[in-house]
């Protein structure tokens, strides 16, 4: 990227990076460690020409969720701390994805982007 003059780096973390989800210290904790890299790739990156930027959805709908939204009880204790009251579609990522990979985000560079029904800003609002 750097002897191309720059490039685009879209990493995928999780909301689990940001607010502890029981059960999942190591996933979280992973997590956590995409949005640093993200965020000092970032600034060693930025004058290089590379934007470094990172999506962290929270329940998608998808295989590694499956556990989540087919335990009826579980997929109700989830869905309480989501003001929108529901789980994402993995379509739901495609608009920031597109936005970041475009020159619409050309001045946009170490940012977390959070895909999460406002899961991040309940502070159980929504119980």
């Amino acid at each position: 990227m750097i002897r191309r003059g720059g490039g685009r780096i879209i990493n995928v973390a999780s909301i689990a990076g940001k607010r502890p989800q029981p059960g999942m210290g190591v996933y979280g904790v992973s997590k956590a460690a995409v949005l640093m890299l993200t965020e000092v790739l970032a600034a060693e990156l930025a004058n290089d020409g590379i934007q470094v930027n990172a999506i962290a959805p929270g329940y998608v709908k998808t295989a590694f969720s499956r556990a989540v939204w087919q335990d009826a009880a579980l997929n109700k204790a989830v869905l309480r701390t989501i003001p929108q009251k529901r789980i994402a579609e993995s379509s739901e990522l495609t608009g920031i994805a597109l936005y970041l990979a475009s020159d619409a985000s050309s001045f946009t560079t170490g940012g977390t982007f959070l895909v999460d029904g406002g899961q991040w800003v309940d502070a159980g609002l929504g119980a």
